[in-house]
């Protein structure tokens, strides 16, 4: 995107050299060598270059990378994060954005020789949780600009906010690195600190009627309660919402620059969905004291950020979901200044009805149009300002939510047009089929970005975004991802969701206090492999001894028994299904 490149900004350093030397790690700019610092591998102490440090030895290897993460301390030293390859993705205010493609964690961890063998059992634990989040999926970055803060909000800002550090200008909410990145703000590192954004960054070309344009669609995840699908639900008692997503659609045509807000987070409510082998585990809203405090601190705190809300509850009206937003609408009762809405998807739209959902925005058209987009001009004029924001939810904010932000920012992106004068009163973007595909794809892509990073798998319901409506591929795929999101969530998200919460801050270790990991009762990874066994072999022998039972009585008593065995060990399976799934360690579920 064509933006306002200022000579003047801040710029971190951009390739970096990376040093290994046997006593420790040098990081400088290849740039200005004189520029950087080094980790000691033994202790994992910082120091800048030139504080006495000696190099005359040379680097056992040298390499290049992109970025230093930050760091983390457990309980046998220091380990540093670092950006080892990326790819350019876009621009963001004429700058470049890069998606990271691999990290690795330099380990400074000597103290693990002097451990005690619990501590040596947490650290391999702790450094397993590591190479999970060397793989965290939808990090992008910026070393010219910071690409947290939404335009609108930029545009508010001092004229020298864009010349402090990136780290100073980033909105902490979106900052995925946050905790990691606290030891290399206290040495000044300014020019080696990244923040990360986890979330979707997609941007294409459009042709309207000869008007070269481009669509920017960056999404913002969260960090305040990040987590994993079944084990991140509901609201904390400051009204952090699990999944909470700000999603900002940029347009850029002939000139003008428009921008659409939308939210999604989890139902505001203390509530959980606890993994035990089923298919759909129960929905159980917990009765706590301070709910209606809860609802009312999330409401405010979008209030003051973006304005008058409008609450979508996509929600199923019956079972687990029904209870769940019955809840919720009792709740919403009591803020007089939010509007709640409260609209079936499933039952209104289906797997295919997605036009359905003009029913949806009819009853909200007047308001939201009322909060219309920020607008401005070439000269940089702002010419309109969005005053309110579309908080839309489903169960887990994904699929439903979803298909309806995008037909919310489709109806968004043509009064956008309109206005600026590339569309006529009576034309729309979906009369235009190259231009409609693009967009349609950048809004199912996104939902697949977010999707992976929160249930661990692509969208459901993508066919609804991509096409309007579902084909007999989607709907392969989609039974195949919610097979996947099944054994995710049943047998790894538990480990993930401690990985998410250590790198986070969420949990921080302490090495004088007691192992996290001395469990009590079931200890799933140790019982589960058993009891598929003498389940998988008791069905096994049953099937076989059946066969010939009819010819030896002996073999139809064998038989017996073996299915005795297996319905044994299946009821107890069944009974403590909660014990044999993978579920975290380290921190509570609020």
């Amino acid at each position: 995107m064509e933006g306002e490149s200022s000579p003047g900004g801040f710029k971190l350093y951009e390739q970096v050299e990376l040093q290994e030397f046997r006593d420790k790690f040098v990081i400088k700019s290849k740039g200005s060598p004189d520029d950087g610092f080094f980790i000691d591998r033994r202790d994992g102490s910082i120091e800048l270059l030139g504080d006495g440090d000696d190099c005359s030895s040379g680097p056992l290897k040298t390499s290049t990378i992109f970025g230093v993460v930050g760091t983390i301390r457990l309980l046998a030293g220091t380990y540093m994060l670092v950006v080892t390859s990326r790819k350019e993705v876009g621009s963001f205010h004429g700058f470049p954005v890069y998606r990271v493609m691999s990290m690795r964690f330099l380990h400074c961890n000597e103290g693990l020789k002097v451990s005690t063998f619990q501590e040596k059992k947490d650290e391999a634990y702790f450094m397993s949780l590591l190479k999970l989040v060397e793989s965290t999926p939808g990090l992008y970055y910026s070393y010219e600009t910071d690409i947290t803060l939404n335009l609108q909000r930029r545009f508010k800002l001092a004229d020298g906010w864009m010349k402090k550090p990136i780290w100073k200008q980033a909105d902490p909410r979106f900052v995925w690195n946050k905790n990691l990145l606290e030891e290399l703000i206290e040495h000044k590192l300014d020019r080696f600190i990244l923040p990360l954004l986890q979330g979707s960054f997609q941007v294409a070309q459009l042709t309207l009627k000869s008007s070269p344009a481009t669509i920017l669609l960056i999404s913002r995840r969260c960090t305040r309660r990040l987590g994993t699908r079944m084990w991140r639900r509901g609201a904390n008692l400051e009204g952090d919402v699990a999944n909470f997503i700000e999603t900002e659609q940029i347009l850029d045509v002939e000139g003008f620059r428009s921008s659409l807000l939308q939210v999604r987070g989890s139902i505001p409510l203390i509530w959980e969905q606890i993994v035990d082998l089923s298919y759909k585990p129960q929905l159980r809203l917990i009765d706590h004291e301070q709910t209606s405090k809860v609802v009312e601190r999330h409401f405010n705190d979008l209030l003051q950020r973006y304005g008058e809300t409008i609450a979508v509850d996509l929600t199923d009206k019956h079972g687990g979901e029904g209870q769940l937003s019955a809840a919720y609408a009792a709740e919403m009762q009591k803020l007089p200044n939010v509007r709640y809405v409260s609209f079936d998807f499933h039952h209104v739209c289906g797997n295919s009805n997605f036009e359905n959902l003009k029913l949806l925005y009819e009853s909200i058209s007047e308001d939201f149009e009322k909060q219309g987009y920020f607008l401005i001009d070439a000269e940089g004029n702002v010419l309109e300002e969005q005053k309110g924001i579309v908080r839309s939810n489903c169960i887990d904010c994904l699929d439903r939510t979803n298909v309806t932000q995008s037909f919310l920012a489709q109806k968004s992106l043509n009064y956008q047009l309109r206005q600026i004068g590339v569309l006529t009163s009576s034309e729309c973007i979906s009369m235009f089929d190259e231009d409609y595909r693009i967009f349609r794809t950048l809004w199912a892509e996104q939902g697949d970005d977010i999707s992976l990073e929160y249930a661990g798998t692509h969208a459901l319901k993508g066919d609804l975004v991509r096409y309007g409506r579902q084909t007999l591929a989607g709907t392969i795929r989609d039974g195949m991802s919610a097979l996947s999101r099944y054994y995710l969530n049943n047998f790894h998200d538990g480990i993930r969701q401690d990985a998410i919460d250590l790198v986070s801050g969420h949990y921080t270790v302490n090495r004088s206090g007691l192992s996290p990991f001395q469990l009590s009762g079931f200890d799933s990874l140790s019982y589960l492999p058993i009891a598929s066994a003498l389940l998988v072999g008791g069905l096994t022998v049953t099937t076989l001894t059946l066969n010939q039972a009819g010819r030896n009585t002996q073999r139809f008593v064998t038989s017996v028994l073996c299915a005795g065995v297996a319905a044994g060990v299946m009821a107890m399976i069944s009974a403590n299904g909660r014990q044999f799934c993978s579920r975290p360690r380290l921190c509570g579920l609020l």
